[in-house]
Order: C-alpha cells, then sequence, then structure tokens
C-alpha cells in the first residue's frame, strides 16, 4: 500500500538514501532537510523537497501542516536529522550541548507531537527514529551525542507502548558504522575542544582514529543498507522495535551486553591506545 512518508535530514547520508528508496518503491516522499539544492536528486525521483531547520518550531509545524495539506495525511514519519560533536565531557560548552539535545531529542519529538492526532484519528501509523548503535553503549569524548541518542532511545520505547493502542508503530533504527559525511568534523571537533586541555591526549588518539576509519577510509556500511531496513520496518505488518543495521553494529550492541561494564570500558580505550602515530 502507498504511503505517505516524511524524512528529515534528506539532504545527505542515511536520510537521502532513505527518501531514494522510498520513492523506488512507489511511495509518496518527502524529504526535509535545510539544504533544498541537495534535494534535487529526491525530486527527480518523483519525491518533493521542503525546506525544514529542526531547530525552528515554525518551520516543524509548516512542514507537517504543508504535507497533510497536500496529502490528507502522514502515513510515515522518519526522524532522521540529527548532529555530532565530540569532545571532553569537562570541556564542551553546554550551550554546544543543548543544541546537541535541541536537534536530536527536542525536535523529533515536536515532529511526533505534530503528526500523532491524525495518525491516532486513523488508526495508523509508523514512527521511525533514528538512533545508533550509540543509543546503547557509549564511547569516550562523545557524552553529549550518546546521551541524545540514549534519551531517544528511552523516548521511544515509552512512546511505543502508549500509541500501541491507536494503532501506531514505533520503530528505533540503530545504525552501527555508515560511510556518511555526518562525523567529517569528528578529528577537527577532538582537537579545537579537548586538544590543548587535560584530555589532549585521550583526543588526539581518538582523533587520529576517526581519520583512520571514517571519510574515504571507512570500512562502513553504504547508507543504501540503512534506508533498506528502514523500508523493511515500514513494510512490516507487524516491525521489530529495533533494528541494528550496519557494519560492527550488531557486534558492537552484543559485545557491550555481553561483558561487564569495565571490560567493555577497558576494550574501547585500549583499541585507542592502539591507533599508530
Amino acid at each position: 500500500m502507498q504511503k505517505v512518508v516524511l524524512v528529515t535530514g534528506a539532504s545527505a547520508g542515511i536520510g537521502k538514501a532513505t527518501a531514494l528508496e522510498f520513492s523506488r518503491a512507489g511511495h509518496i516522499v518527502y524529504g526535509a532537510a535545510r539544504r533544498l539544492p541537495n534535494m534535487d536528486d529526491i525530486v527527480a525521483a518523483g519525491g518533493r523537497a521542503l525546506e525544514l531547520d529542526v531547530r525552528r518550531p515554525d518551520d516543524l509545524e509548516r512542514v507537517v501542516t504543508t504535507i497533510i495539506a497536500e496529502q490528507g495525511r502522514l502515513d510515515v514519519l522518519i526522524n532522521n536529522a540529527g548532529t555530532v560533536l565530540h569532545g571532553a565531557a569537562e570541556d564542551i560548552p553546554l550551550e554546544l550541548a543543548r543544541d546537541q539535545f535541541e536537534v536530536n531529542v527536542f525536535a523529533p519529538a515536536r515532529l511526533i507531537q505534530l503528526v500523532l492526532p491524525q495518525m491516532r484519528d486513523r488508526g495508523s501509523g509508523t514512527i521511525v527514529n533514528i538512533s545508533s548503535v550509540g543509543g546503547e553503549i557509549a564511547l569516550p569524548l562523545g557524552c553529549w551525542y550518546y546521551a541524545t541518542k540514549h534519551a531517544l532511545e528511552a523516548y521511544s520505547d515509552t512512546l511505543r507502548m502508549e500509541v500501541e493502542p491507536f494503532g501506531i508503530d514505533v520503530v528505533i533504527v540503530q545504525p552501527g558504522i555508515v560511510k556518511t559525511g555526518f562525523e567529517d568534523r569528528t578529528a577537527a571537533d577532538l582537537r579545537a575542544i579537548s586538544g590543548t586541555t587535560a584530555y589532549a591526549e585521550m583526543a588526539e588518539s581518538m582523533a587520529r582514529r576517526a581519520e583512520a576509519q571514517l571519510g574515504e577510509n571507512s570500512q562502513g556500511s553504504d547508507p543504501s543498507v540503512v534506508a533498506a531496513a528502514i523500508l523493511q520496518a515500514v513494510e512490516s505488518a507487524r516491525p521489530e522495535t529495533r533494528y541494528p543495521v550496519g557494519f560492527m553494529a550488531t557486534e558492537l550492541l552484543d559485545l557491550n551486553r555481553s561483558l561487564s561494564d569495565r571490560d567493555f570500558d577497558k576494550l574501547l580505550t585500549d583499541a585507542g591506545k592502539e591507533t599508530p602515530k
């Protein structure tokens, strides 16, 4: 059955791949992001592009109102827009931490509030929240990003129980390492925020590790792998509650669940020390 779908953060990476995947599957797709020209290929594939800055409440309301006015409904919300910041907890200014929560938690929550009434009235709908393996685990020097993803997963778990009686599904997608531009600034952020502080040695080690593993050298999965999992979840009569997907996703989550906290900590910190200079 053809669905009306909204994908946020659709100008690149997982969001763009997801919008194109749903268009190819025959759904009515709205991609939303700040950079309209970067969604031209979504439009060429038959989708629509809407300008959206998730930090602006008026933008969130306008996008939902536009889609419902044009289509009469919104069947699927895919909360993909997000931001990431790296640095030691002691070093990161709290205004940057608040921005992480604004984009990664409060904006998705507001969109959900806006779409739920018409989903409840129809007795159907699917909400997909793009989390991360970082929704269950945490690595050094990424405290606020991981805090937002843990929060999004807890929010999603509660929401799932609240809206299930109305025929609405809530799905969490947990990407592992994926080849996108999402973490291109990891090394630069680490050096800018913690490169001259008490955490400089750890920051430099992790910056070198990021340079070795991300970008062109990444062993990560293509965003299309995540997009396919999202489509599978949405088209399923009874989707799973969580979809770990992409390079190292299942392995990292299994390790975290099987090891003690201190053993998992040691595994991660020792791995960082092994990065060659």
